[in-house]
């Protein structure tokens, strides 16, 4: 096996190990388990960067092999600077997830951590695929285990929004799977994405394989105004299933994107580009207001999440090397911060069980170590420079006004929409005095808690303060997309 497999199915192989212990095992040795299985998981990625070779284009870590012959359907992986990050942010957050539902999670202990784990796998499986049925295999998998975790782990309305999480996605996904077997037929029988990306396309075909895939791949991110769901569900879901959809589920829909719309469909990502920059200003800007008005801090994140996001398209839309470049960075430091987000409102659930605002103040009274680390995740949600949430907005905003003046403005006003709805959260639920006798008895963050929290906090401050790992990485790639889409003026 190669390394992009042992990335893969290492987790997936601990998951499925987990589920076959049963219920009646003990938790405790459960537990362990799944945090070796995740920290082995994630030491499998890290031979990924340290080989990784810089100033290419060419996938790397290739493996092929014949899974379905009759159909030419092949088992065909490979990593470039788009994808090598987001492989390594899927392996590290997973490590995050299970230490933090270590003592919260006290019923099927094992089917909740082996879904964690085999949903790592599988979402790494999605961005080291370059088979489009393999694609297609993996993308729709990841629905599985999420479901579950919403559907047995969530709260008092966890069924509607597990079916509304399902629904949404998988409709999304049917018009991606005609756009696939299209190809298959327009190449003569190949399922090789890299071999799409060359094909010859007309106008009229190329903007209906656009929006068949924007289909998809706009729920998943998900973008105004197919974007109804993902607040419904994250209020449901754990602080696991929560900090999972936020940091890595939604950017498989980004990554489709980069993977398959702008370089199978470059004509008409032109041709639909401002219709895209519009969608994703719209959530920049009218999803922040919304995001302004929210009592439940879930929600509240939830929206902030859908109006982040709308700087990822918006930078992949203005077709220049900074836009770009910004919107995957963009990618993995919202994968940082939404985590420490959604994480830091399970610390305080788990204490008071309540996610309405209104229930909290004057925490930092009681909890003065938490709240120092949640002043922290404030700022970097805030887009503070100095922090992971400023390197890829700031990127955007300048690519966007290299692209056009008012789309860089209307970009830039989301950082003030986005300091005004985090600082009035964190205003309330910490600051002043201690608001009521569930405040008054918090304790605070134990070892464990602690440990999550300084992981993350490492994660933001290190790619706020040096992002030069990050960018190298993908510069080569993004200027070889950017070539075939044909509109970048490069040197």
């Amino acid at each position: 096996m190669g390394l992009l497999s042992l990335a893969i199915w290492t987790p997936i192989a601990f998951g499925v190990v987990l589920l076959a212990f049963g219920r009646d095992f003990q938790a405790r040795a459960v537990r362990w388990f799944a945090l070796v299985g995740s920290v082995v998981s994630f030491l499998m990625t890290l031979p990924l960067y340290s080989r990784f070779a810089l100033g290419t284009s060419a996938m790397q870590f290739v493996e092929k092999a014949s899974w379905i012959e009759r159909f030419n359907v092949n088992y065909h992986l490979g990593l470039d600077g788009i994808s090598l990050w987001l492989v390594l942010l899927t392996a590290f957050i997973n490590v995050i997830v299970v230490i933090a539902g270590w003592e919260v999670i006290t019923r099927k202990v094992n089917q909740y951590m082996a879904a964690f784990l085999i949903l790592s796998g599988l979402m790494i499986g999605v961005f080291s695929a370059l088979d489009g049925i393999l694609f297609y295999v993996f993308f729709e998998a990841t629905l599985i285990p999420m479901y579950l975790i919403i559907g047995i782990w969530g709260g008092p309305n966890k069924i509607y929004a597990a079916f509304k999480f399902f629904l949404y996605t998988l409709l999304g996904s049917l018009l991606m799977l005609i756009a696939l077997i299209y190809l298959y037929t327009a190449s003569q029988g190949s399922f090789d994405i890299l071999t799409w990306h060359k094909l010859p396309l007309s106008g009229a075909v190329q903007t209906l394989l656009f929006f068949a895939f924007c289909a998809a791949f706009a729920v998943k991110v998900p973008m105004w105004p197919v974007h109804t769901w993902l607040p419904d569900v994250h209020v449901e879901a754990p602080t696991g299933g929560s900090a999972v959809l936020a940091a890595i589920m939604l950017k498989l829909g980004a990554y489709g994107f980069l993977r398959f719309s702008m370089p199978i469909a470059p004509d008409a990502s032109r041709e639909w580009g401002m219709f895209m920059i519009v969608l994703s200003l719209v959530a920049v800007v009218y999803v922040g207001l919304v995001a302004m008005v929210q009592q439940d801090m879930k929600k509240l994140v939830a929206y902030s999440s859908v109006a982040h996001m709308g700087f990822v398209t918006l930078g992949f839309f203005i077709f220049n090397p900074l836009g770009v470049s910004g919107g995957i960075v963009q990618m993995i430091a919202h994968g940082f911060v939404s985590a420490a987000m959604f994480l830091s409102i399970g610390v305080l659930y788990d204490r008071v069980h309540s996610r309405e605002i209104a229930s909290y103040g004057g925490v930092v009274n009681t909890m003065p170590k938490f709240a120092a680390f949640a002043l922290f995740f404030t700022m970097a949600n805030c887009g503070l420079p100095g922090t992971a949430g400023f390197v890829g907005e700031w990127m955007v905003i300048l690519g966007a006004v290299k692209f056009n003046f008012w789309v860089g403005v209307l970009a830039a006003s989301a950082l003030i929409f986005g300091a005004a709805y985090t600082l009035w959260m964190f205003k309330r639920v910490y600051l002043g005095p201690v608001a009521n006798d569930d405040v008054k008895q918090l304790t605070d963050i134990n070892a464990r808690e602690f440990l999550v929290m300084a992981l993350l906090a490492a994660a933001v401050l290190y790619m706020g303060v040096y992002p030069k790992p990050f960018t190298d990485v993908m510069d080569s790639s993004v200027l070889d997309l950017l070539k075939h889409v044909a509109l970048s003026k490069l040197p």
